[in-house]
């Protein structure tokens, strides 16, 4: 029951999805400041404060998000938009016109590419864009983050050559005549590195503020950001952003794993920091991308026979294992990038080694291409799967012509590691995949790609219910960083994030869910978000 009390804000007369197993249905929740103070009835809920009439819409938990790269994605926001570039052509044609746009001189970077959209699916090279892009150098990325494009001068300025040898865990890729094309894999794009400027602090904050307006449309309060190395420059942008007072979601930002004596050094442990702004999370990579034919597998490419993808050198050489040791040893979290089933492998056998003398809540990013063994030691384990799902339905338009159909049986597992226990997470990687959840639910709900080839799913045997989607994008989340005591639910004590929907998720068509929108987000007690077209709909009294 409801208590009397003075509240600041009550949602009534609504459908509420708490997220709370005991009670996981309500229809009004009381706030009281920045907390959640009761939930109950419509007919329970108090009469003091702002009311917000929800008139039967689903409300949930503020969402989540268990991956992203969130200060590029305000990035890219501004920058040469090449996703649906759908022809060779058209790739060209716009990063000459943002060329002219931004003048000679300056860096055209970004763009997340997709050739694979592309008839047929070739890689692009410098040759289609030097002569459009003479005076400004180039280095956009394919979607996924682990190949990109560089034109001619770039690879002038990086002293790129046809004598340049491939580093440990990359590869340069190169024409019949040994010339390097442009396209850089994984380890290879460290050689831009040096010559790419670095954004300013106040060029972050900018970033930073774009993402956050995206993320309020999408209900997403709170993130996962695995930053890359630049990562300490993004901390200092989410200060800034704190002490502003924009920052509107809760950030757990991941620092490069082969860097964390620098947390050491600082006596930071786990999940450091306030409401707002935590660290102390370390990310790695074991291997590529399935795209990018960078993938660890056991087994070769179908379409490259002698490939089995890269393993990245600290993997190797031995580093990975003692960072994830020595920095599990100072109560660091670690999460490692895993893709192909051998490196899925590879991840585990080092957590396996570890003794288990605390809650550590070790994570393997993606968990895409798994086998039924590797499936049971996630549960066994209690390693958090932390998996994106709008990648299935993305590459399910492709995937089996890389690793055929009886592997690709346990690609974006979700129903097999649900089933075994393990610890499912969602989220969007962000900017690889939109940021939007609701099309991560779509996704995991009814796995029909891109395409529309797969109506009934592709690989349907995996697919999950809606509240099981919903909750790897809410409470599992919150475990996953150790925040299941004040985010991912609507109860009392929690803190008062919440997202109301357009659609009732558990009510329409799976296949609709897609075109739901979020009408409302509340973050911290108070509305940040209200879409144009509902204006009228949530009514304060």
């Amino acid at each position: 029951m409801l208590p009397t009390i003075l509240a600041a804000v009550i949602l009534t007369n609504g459908k509420i999805w708490t997220g709370n197993p005991q009670h996981p249905w309500a229809e009004a929740v009381e706030i009281e400041g920045n907390r959640i103070v009761a939930v109950g009835s419509s007919a329970e809920a108090g009469k003091n404060g702002s009311v917000i009439d929800l008139k039967g819409r689903l409300a949930v938990p503020g969402f989540i998000d268990n991956h992203t790269h969130f200060i590029d994605g305000g990035f890219e926001l501004s920058r040469v938009q090449l996703r649906d570039a759908a022809t060779p052509q058209e790739f060209a044609r716009r990063i000459g016109e943002y060329a002219k746009k931004i003048g000679p001189g300056k860096w055209i970077v970004g763009g997340e590419w997709d050739h694979t959209i592309w008839n047929p699916p070739t890689l692009p090279t410098r040759q289609m864009i030097d002569a459009v892009t003479p005076q400004n150098p180039v280095f956009v990325s394919r979607l996924d983050g682990h190949m990109g494009l560089a034109n001619s001068l770039a690879l002038k300025m990086a002293n790129v050559t046809r004598e340049t040898p491939d580093p440990p865990g990359g590869t340069i890729v190169r024409d019949v005549k040994g010339e390097p094309t442009g396209i850089l894999k994984d380890a290879a794009t460290s050689f831009l590195d040096p010559v790419i400027p670095s954004a300013t602090t106040d060029e972050r904050v900018a970033a930073g503020r774009a993402g956050l307006a995206e993320a309020a449309r999408f209900g997403v309060t709170a993130f996962v950001d695995m930053s890359s190395g630049e990562a300490y420059e993004d901390f200092r942008a989410y200060q800034q952003l704190e002490k502003s007072g924009d920052l509107t979601a809760r950030v757990y930002l991941y620092t490069p794993i082969l860097e964390y004596k620098r947390l050491v050094a600082a006596s930071v442990e786990k999940a450091f920091g306030g409401d707002r702004l935590r660290i102390g999370g370390l990310k790695g990579f074991a291997d590529g991308s399935l795209g990018s034919s960078t993938a660890a597998f056991f087994e070769p490419f179908l379409d490259d026979p002698k490939n089995r993808g890269l393993t990245m050198a600290a993997m190797t050489d031995g580093r990975m294992k003692s960072a994830v040791t020595d920095g599990n040893a100072h109560n660091l979290q670690v999460a490692i990038h895993a893709i192909g089933d051998r490196a899925n492998d590879e991840v585990l056998k080092i957590y396996e080694s570890i003794p288990n003398e605390r809650e550590r809540r070790f994570r393997i990013e993606h968990a895409q291409h798994l086998n039924p063994d590797l499936i049971k030691r996630f549960a066994a384990d209690r390693v958090v799967a932390s998996m994106q799902p709008y990648h299935a339905i993305d590459d399910g338009r492709w995937a089996e012509a890389k690793i055929g159909h009886e592997r690709a049986r346990w690609t974006y597992a979700f129903r097999s590691l649900l089933d075994a226990g393990a610890i499912v997470t969602f989220g969007s990687d962000w900017t690889v995949a939109p940021l939007n959840p609701i099309l991560g639910i779509y996704a995991a709900v009814t796995r029909r790609t891109l395409d529309g080839k797969n109506p009934n799913g592709w690989i349907p045997e995996q697919k999950i219910t809606v509240e099981e989607a919903l909750r790897c994008y809410t409470a599992n989340n919150a475990w996953a960083i150790f925040r299941e005591n004040d985010i991912g639910k609507i109860a009392p004590g929690m803190l008062a994030d919440i997202a109301v929907l357009s659609d009732d998720l558990f009510a329409i068509p799976p296949e609709k869910i897609e075109n739901a929108r979020v009408d409302l987000t509340i973050f911290d007690g108070r509305v940040i978000y209200e879409r144009a077209a509902s204006q009228g709909a949530a009514s304060r009294k």
